[in-house]
């Protein structure tokens, strides 16, 4: 990781201070800017990890190699100055190599706990379908209540803690799909597609000229937030107001997915509490400090994409989860503002 830059927020405000919804729009903007410095194009992608980031959820990215996954995630903990690990999955992963383990120190005739990668900030978890299903549970109890268990002691991760699972679509041999239950565990599922042309022939350009690494170089990303910034931004984010109908409409798409032809299952209750976290986040990221019907229908896909499984019928037929809730989205009738 390069030196720390200096930061380029007014020290007037103190890190822990209530944040106004203009002040919380205007930090993220910083993030977003900076990070877009060396994670060029697919605004749409960190704009979904910037509002898991802000709601406190944890993000699983589906994409083939090579899109940028470990530099978004490095981008990101160098612009808000937040330590950062990242994880290759394995089949032989064991858990203790992501959460840690005891090791007897001879000198001392003691045992002491040595911590994994899971403590930090932000980790990359890299194909975590690979790694069987006792490793990758390993990580529900951290994502789920922020604390790590080892030989029956529990600790505490430090915030903001957020967990970016990636998964490959094309490769299935030798996968361990995530099951369902662990799949609810996620905020968002993003999907994360090839750059555009132009997009990409400004990344090639960035890495390639007069420079014999393959890697980008992230010292032009200013640290613009620390941790208790983003702690703070969490708090302002959760404070966002919700109108009761549009809690309501976030509910009736939820409760749609459970009735919908084709779908074999629905989304649950915790998928309407993270399609309503995840609104609060993006009316921040709009600059608003209230949450919206279009701000619930902008964020649903990846809320909801990966809580519903499809019938074989649809399958067979080549329908998406997307393709289905589109379609329950013109269906179910937004409050009139």
């Amino acid at each position: 990781m390069s030196e720390p830059t200096a930061a380029v927020l007014p020290p007037s405000l103190p890190p822990l201070m209530p944040l106004t919804g203009a002040e919380l729009a205007a930090r993220v903007a910083l993030v977003r800017d900076e990070v877009a410095k060396a994670f060029i194009g697919q605004a749409e992608v960190l704009d979904q990890i910037l509002i898991a980031l802000l709601a406190g959820g944890h993000v699983l990215i589906e994409g083939v190699p090579g899109l940028g996954k470990t530099l978004l995630v490095r981008a990101l903990g160098q612009a808000l100055e937040l330590t950062y690990a990242r994880v290759q999955f394995t089949p032989d992963l064991m858990p203790s190599d992501v959460s840690g383990h005891a090791v007897y120190d001879p000198k001392t005739e003691s045992f002491k706990i040595r911590r994994g990668p899971i403590f930090t900030n932000l980790l990359l978890a890299d194909e975590i379908n690979r790694a069987p299903a006792k490793t990758q549970s390993a990580l529900l109890e951290v994502m789920q209540e922020g604390q790590v268990t080892i030989e029956g002691k529990s600790f505490e991760l430090s915030p903001p803690f957020l967990t970016l699972a990636t998964q490959n679509p094309v490769e299935q041999e030798g996968t361990y799909p995530l099951p369902e239950a662990q799949l609810d565990r996620f905020l968002l599922k993003v999907v994360i597609d090839y750059p555009a042309l132009e997009d990409e022939k400004r990344m090639v350009d960035a890495i390639t000229t007069g420079r014999a690494a393959s890697d980008f170089d992230l010292s032009q990303v200013k640290r613009v937030l620390g941790a208790a910034d983003i702690v703070a931004i969490q708090r302002g984010v959760a404070a966002v107001t919700v109108d009761p109908q549009v809690i309501d409409y976030a509910v009736r798409i939820v409760a749609a997915t459970r009735k919908w032809p084709g779908v074999a299952l629905g989304a649950g209750p915790r998928g309407s509490i993270a399609l309503v976290r995840a609104a609060r986040a993006q009316a921040v990221l709009q600059g608003r400090d209230f949450v919206t019907p279009d701000d619930v229908r902008e964020i649903s896909l990846p809320a909801l994409r990966h809580r519903i499984a499809l019938s074989p019928e649809l399958q067979i037929e080549g329908q998406s989860p997307d393709d289905v809730l589109r379609a329950l989205l013109a269906k179910v009738e937004a409050p009139r503002q």
